[in-house]
């Protein structure tokens, strides 16, 4: 069952298909079959049905392994890859149809460089920090990058896949949960906090599934207050504790605001999105220990192995600090901060809502207005390609069109200026 899917592209996969009775799958299995002695064809192929109510409909055959393979490999045990090969080299299946079998149940989720709050935009990036379940006889993850490796807009930005068994289709689900909790993926957006919320959402449990699934049941989650204050105290502990200490020991290089008479204290600035929030902390006497104060709240806080410590109570939570970057991840979930130095110039921002840029790299393919032209607010203007997708860029606010500062065929970086307004 691929039923659960993002722009007609395929988010999960699992095998068997939910609710799918032995006469049915014998049905398909013969009409696949039938479709392949059609055309005569000998090889490794997917076919694909839609099904409604009792009936089942031909969509389309692919004459290749399709991406959610591996969900069949986990429930029978075979490599499905070793037997095209073997096929291709003439040899005959190794197995009948008679010698197959069904154990347990198999879900594979897609993880991709992507961001679902943007409409599922391509995510380029490089990944600078990239942690993986560990895999075992029940995890299966196929992926072909490595920390460090960069997302280009020239191949699909899938990361990985992972896929799950267990003896039922609720132990999968609950092994998918798990596994998802373990990633952390920095540099990039992804699709991790959405394949969450699907493998939780009661409807899913209930197998209730259909290609509308995300549109009715995945709605954006408000960040939750406590675990963004936590996330922001384990990124203030980690700028104030990284990097302090050297071989031999080195006074200049110490960062814990000492002070010869009196206690040291500092203020942290660190931005999400777009709030700043201060964050003032005095060292305490000895060891990696700090009182923070947010807003109107005083904490004592210290990093631990695993976390943070808060007033004594223990946080699990990774911090990944990049330069001015940190990123605290908790339960599979990435909130970002930038420490922010008061003493630097403003950043230029650009010319707001006078031009429209590029939000990603890729190929010019429509250009639907030209100078001179007066358009409204929502006017399509230009539509892009990156990726297998087509990203439609609309005018920002009425106006004239001053300046077309791109021609279709022209692949464009990210950022670059396209349609400039009149003023």
């Amino acid at each position: 069952d691929c039923s659960i899917q993002r722009r007609h592209q395929k988010v999960l996969e699992e095998a068997p298909a939910p609710g799918m009775t032995a006469e049915r799958r014998r049905a398909m299995g013969d009409a696949a079959l039938s479709a392949a002695r059609a055309v005569g064809y000998t090889g490794a192929g997917t076919v694909e049905f839609i099904a409604e109510g009792g009936d089942f409909f031909f969509m389309e055959m692919n004459t290749r392994l399709q991406v959610e393979h591996p969900v069949t490999e986990m429930i029978t045990g075979l490599d499905l890859v070793e037997w095209q090969l073997r096929v291709a080299a003439g040899e005959k299946l190794p197995r009948s149809q008679a010698d197959l079998s069904i154990q347990g149940h198999a879900i594979e989720a897609r993880i991709y460089a992507e961001d679902p709050d943007r409409d599922y935009l391509p995510s380029i990036g490089t990944l600078t920090h990239l942690r993986q379940p560990a895999a075992s006889e029940h995890i299966r993850i196929d992926t072909g990058v490595r920390e460090g490796d960069a997302i280009s807009p020239f191949y699909d930005p899938m990361i990985a896949k992972l896929i799950v068994w267990g003896p039922d289709r609720d132990s999968a689900a609950r092994r998918m949960a798990q596994a998802l909790d373990a990633w952390e993926i920095v540099g990039v957006a992804t699709n991790l906090g959405l394949l969450r919320q699907i493998v939780a959402a009661p409807a899913f449990l209930d197998a209730a599934l259909d290609t509308g699934f995300i549109a009715r049941h995945i709605h954006p989650i408000p960040d939750d207050p406590a675990s963004h204050a936590t996330a922001l105290i384990a990124a203030a502990l980690a700028v104030l504790t990284g990097g302090a200490e050297t071989e031999p020991a080195d006074p200049w290089s110490v960062t814990d605001a000492f002070r010869l008479n009196g206690t040291g204290h500092q203020t942290l600035l660190l931005g999400a999105s777009e709030t700043v929030t201060p964050v003032h902390a005095v060292h305490a006497a000895s060891g990696r220990y700090y009182r923070l104060t947010i807003g109107d709240r005083t904490v004592a806080a210290h990093a631990t192995a695993t976390g943070v410590s808060i007033d004594g109570v223990r946080h699990t939570i990774s911090v990944i600090r990049r330069g001015d970057s940190v990123t605290a991840i908790s339960r599979g979930r990435a909130r970002g901060f930038t420490l922010i130095d008061p003493l630097a110039p403003p950043n230029a921002h650009g010319m707001g809502s006078d031009r429209v840029a590029a939000p990603i790299p890729a190929c010019v393919t429509h250009v639907m207005v030209k100078p001179g032209d007066s358009v409204t607010k929502g006017t399509p203007l230009i539509v892009l390609e990156a990726m297998k997708m087509e990203i439609t860029l609309p005018a920002p606010r009425d106006g004239v069109i001053a300046t077309i500062r791109c021609a279709v065929g022209d692949m464009v970086e990210e950022g670059t200026d396209l349609i400039q307004f009149e003023a």
